[in-house]
């Protein structure tokens, strides 16, 4: 099916996912629906108009997700949205009030269900892989740490790889390799969390279910201490490559000890 964005998909967004719920101060807004013209006219007008009004709304600091796709009936357009919280989908709809799409296409009839959406926290699966492939460019500004994540994967050294799931968009990342130590340990690396959706407590749920799945073994991670020292993490003088005080871990190996990361990170 065309997108009236000029893109041939049919965007999957499945409200269902299973998993560890992430608790937010607000629940983030869904909205799913149809809008229906009732002639050739509204026709053209949505063809005219929606394309900018597609790229507004995904410009909008609060709009996580914004898709529109032409059904086979060329009347009838489908939309799945997501919002950080109710505030932004009210910001956005007093935008579009304002907008040429808001005048000139009030007209068309409008079938829509709002939702709240909770995210969750599950393993990644096939589907995922551009998700997080996009997700990792978009965060860090660049395609090391996806080129990363793929050759950790391609290396059988992506011993978990966990997103965040908000109504089949996702929003977060994280990946444990094994690391050579004395002792079971994983290196966390990287973590991701899109940059609007950050400061929602995403990364942290992120680290937290990663060190319960880790469960006796050492999470070693190089980092902020700032934000990794509150989630547990203390210094980890180890002998490594990266030793300093940003490398941090949560567990008991010996002080001085030397730690080996997979072979995809010499590529950094």
């Amino acid at each position: 099916m065309t997108c009236a964005c000029g893109h041939h998909h049919h965007p999957r967004h499945p409200h269902d996912a299973k998993g560890t719920p992430v608790a937010l101060k607000q629940p983030m807004f869904g909205l799913t629906g149809r809008l229906i013209c009732a002639d050739a006219g509204q026709m053209m007008t949505a063809l005219s108009l929606l394309p900018d009004h597609i790229r507004l709304s995904r410009e909008e600091p609060g709009c996580l997700r914004f898709d529109l796709w032409q059904d086979e009936d060329p009347l009838v357009w489908h939309l799945s949205e997501l919002f950080v919280d109710a505030d932004a989908f009210a910001a956005h709809g007093a935008r579009t009030k304002d907008s040429a799409w808001g005048r000139e296409g009030a007209a068309i009839g409008r079938d829509f269900q709002r939702h709240e959406v909770i995210p969750v926290i599950r393993r990644e699966t096939r589907q995922d892989l551009d998700a997080i492939d996009a997700l990792l460019r978009d965060s860090f500004g660049g395609n090391d740490e996806a080129q990363l994540v793929r050759k950790l994967r391609e290396d059988g050294d992506l011993a978990l790889s966990l997103v965040v799931d908000a109504g089949g968009t996702i929003l977060g990342h994280l990946g444990l390799s094994p690391l050579g130590a004395d002792g079971p340990a994983y290196a966390l690396a990287p973590l991701a969390v899109s940059p609007k959706a950050q400061r929602l407590g995403l990364g942290a749920a992120l680290i937290r279910e990663a060190v319960a799945w880790a469960d006796t073994a050492t999470v070693v991670v190089l980092g902020n201490p700032g934000y990794y020292g509150p989630l547990g993490f203390k210094p980890a003088i180890l002998n490594s490559p990266y030793a300093g005080l940003a490398l941090q871990m949560i567990g008991d190996l010996p002080k001085g000890s030397t730690i080996r990361h997979a072979p995809a990170f010499d590529s950094l």
